[in-house]
């Protein structure tokens, strides 16, 4: 209905084979059709918050990662996550596997904020609390950057705080600050409103030769692609020895067989009628069979 003013065929067509597909009663054409109503009863809200929550995580994480340059074919190992109270914590576990699959990371660990692992600030928002104590703003902006750990963990949960400046009591909301964490040695730290993540950004020995694994996986199916293989169709991988990849296929060997439908992947010392595969920092020779 949204598309029909726009394109309006495309939308009758598209329209009319989907009230077909679905087995429902024919209609003569979108455009003569009623809007459907929506069905409050099906408003699941709660699903709506934790789905939420699974892409604003997800989105954290992978800006994290851009700002290291560290791609999502790479694994890492732990996003950890300082829970504001329970349902928070009840929500994302409900979306875990949801988020790390998407951003390629091995577990999610949650804390509590009052663990002193993230060492939080606070920033008034001027523009905001201004018009509200505007006599006292600048003391009571000093009094809010001297909150200690404790406190704003406190606020947090509660979402309010009340403080008592020059004999005035002023009570401050999540959304009249700015609440930063700061980075950790070895990883990142990304806020949003009540959410802040923290990911280790350390790639161990294994969790680099897994990322070329996947990296080599990536190159080989399009590979496949490129050399007209049907998606069903087994192949053998033969690759040319390489000191940066020959640990990693042998580490990795299952993984990268089950995912290219390879029967095997085995490393030579010498190789003809091979394609040669760009990698960032080296080059590998590759040649693919049908098995």
């Amino acid at each position: 209905k949204l598309m029909a003013p726009i394109a309006p065929f495309y939308a009758d067509q598209l329209f009319c084979d989907l009230i077909a597909a679905t087995g429902r009663e024919k209609v003569e054409s979108v455009h003569l059709s009623e809007f459907p109503v929506c069905n409050e009863a099906l408003i699941d809200k709660n699903l709506e918050e934790r789905m939420q929550m699974a892409q604003d995580v997800s989105s954290m994480v992978l800006a994290l990662r851009r700002k290291v340059n560290i791609k999502v074919r790479q694994p890492l190992q732990t996003i950890m996550v300082p829970v504001v109270d329970a349902h928070q914590q009840e929500s994302l576990e409900a979306v875990k596997a949801l988020i790390l699959n998407e951003v390629n990371v091995k577990e999610l660990k949650f804390v509590d904020n009052a663990a002193g692992i993230l060492v939080k600030k606070i920033k008034p928002d001027f523009k905001k609390l201004g018009p509200r104590y505007g006599k006292i703003m600048k003391a009571l902006a000093a009094a809010i950057q001297t909150m200690s750990q404790d406190e704003i963990n406190a606020f947090e949960k509660a979402g309010t705080f009340t403080l008592t400046v020059e004999g005035q009591e002023a009570v401050i909301e999540r959304a009249d600050v700015e609440i930063i964490s700061e980075d950790i040695p070895g990883w990142l730290v990304a806020n949003e409103g009540r959410l802040t993540v923290a990911l280790d950004i350390t790639v161990t020995e294994t969790l680099r030769k897994e990322g070329l694994a996947r990296e080599l996986v990536n190159r080989i199916q399009n590979l496949r692609k490129s050399s007209g293989y049907d998606i069903t169709d087994k192949i053998s991988v033969t690759v040319l020895s390489n000191d940066v990849m020959d640990e990693a296929i042998k580490d990795f060997n299952s993984y990268i067989a089950n995912q290219v439908l390879a029967l095997s992947v085995e490393i030579t010392d010498v190789i003809s009628d091979a394609t040669e595969l760009d990698f960032e920092d080296f080059k590998l020779s590759v040649r693919i069979e049908k098995a």
